[in-house]
């Protein structure tokens, strides 16, 4: 049984991308530090370790959601642009940056391409579900021996 569900995404998705920096799994490329994450945002990213968070972020979302492509992650992180008077849109995220991201995590054998039936996409492998859960089991060891000192 895996505890990847039963922790606080935030905590995992933080201590993940700590992991995935440590590790060097996945590296920002040259131009991340100048780009928007998608054309709904106005300024990019404040954190300079947000290519790590979206490689964790994405890193979860398959494992919750089963086979899922470039197209099906752009919609997920994609958001609502603020357009003046006119009503707001919602737009896709940046492609490429998932694309590198999902690249990454394929080149350092955390997913893989598959498909299940219609559904064409990766999944994780089990070198990437035991990383996350390990993770998730610290975390929640952390929160027990938390709980129990209270």
């Amino acid at each position: 049984m895996t505890h990847i569900n039963l922790v606080n995404p935030n905590e995992l998705i933080s201590r993940a991308a700590e992991e995935l920096k440590n590790q060097k799994l996945v590296q920002p490329l040259e131009w991340s530090k100048f780009v928007k994450t998608g054309h709904h945002k106005e300024r990019q990213p404040d954190s300079l370790d947000w290519w790590y968070a979206r490689s964790a972020a994405i890193l979860r979302t398959i494992n919750n959601r089963g086979p899922v492509g470039t197209q099906k992650l752009r919609t997920k992180y994609g958001g609502k642009k603020n357009r003046g008077h006119k009503p707001e849109h919602a737009y896709k995220a940046s492609g490429s940056i998932i694309r590198k991201i999902l690249q990454q995590l394929e080149k350092s054998e955390l997913i893989q391409k598959t498909e299940k039936g219609v559904h064409k996409g990766r999944i994780l492998t089990p070198k990437g579900i035991s990383f996350l859960d390990k993770l998730a089991v610290q975390i929640n060891k952390e929160t027990q021996k938390n709980k129990q000192i209270k």
